[in-house]
């Protein structure tokens, strides 16, 4: 019997490891916003598709009041290499004089995310902040600032937890290394 599992070459980061950096990062953010929101909600802008899972357990977290919103920005197809050309498929509601937290799966090359925090940033938010769950370093061809980072990562295909290739293996609780011939 086929399984997702079954298309890993090994898990890289555990549903143990996951939960505890994601409640680390949620108390870091706490911390943080706590003084500087002066009784305005944060808001939490997820970016679709990837994200969904790791927001979902971030914001849970998060001891503030939080107002959450979704994107869909996008650089890939079904492919693994960033075509540098950035879509906006959904975008978000004002966020002028808002405090912003932008949550991102993995940062890879950067042409995405370098994207969307110009384009926020031109809206004039009071504050706005990147958390992204992964970040490859090696892969970077746009330089991008991450707040909060959950972990660097080498440069490897990796699924799971929101994370995945040709919409597939999103739904694995921990995230893995897809082996090569899965996507050649």
């Amino acid at each position: 019997m086929m399984t997702a599992s079954n298309d890993l070459c090994k898990i890289l980061l555990s549903e143990e490891a996951l939960d505890a950096r994601v409640k680390e990062l949620a108390a870091k953010i706490t911390d943080d916003y706590r003084e500087k929101l002066d009784g305005k909600p944060l808001l939490v802008i997820g970016m679709l598709k990837g994200s969904f899972i790791f927001m979902s357990d971030l914001v849970r977290h998060i001891d503030l009041h939080c107002e959450i919103d979704f994107m869909i920005a996008s650089s890939y197809g079904n492919g693994t290499e960033s075509s540098g050309v950035i879509t906006i498929k959904q975008d978000v509601k004002d966020v002028e004089g808002q405090h912003v937290l932008l949550v991102e799966d993995i940062v890879d090359s950067g042409y995405t995310m370098k994207c969307v925090l110009e384009m926020l940033k031109k809206r004039n938010p009071a504050s706005l902040a990147l958390c992204s769950l992964l970040d490859k370093p090696s892969r970077r061809q746009m330089p991008v600032d991450i707040d909060y980072c959950g972990f660097e990562i080498p440069d490897e295909f990796v699924v799971g937890y929101g994370l995945d290739y040709a919409s597939r293996y999103r739904n694995l609780p921990y995230i893995g290394v897809l082996k090569p011939e899965m996507y050649s």
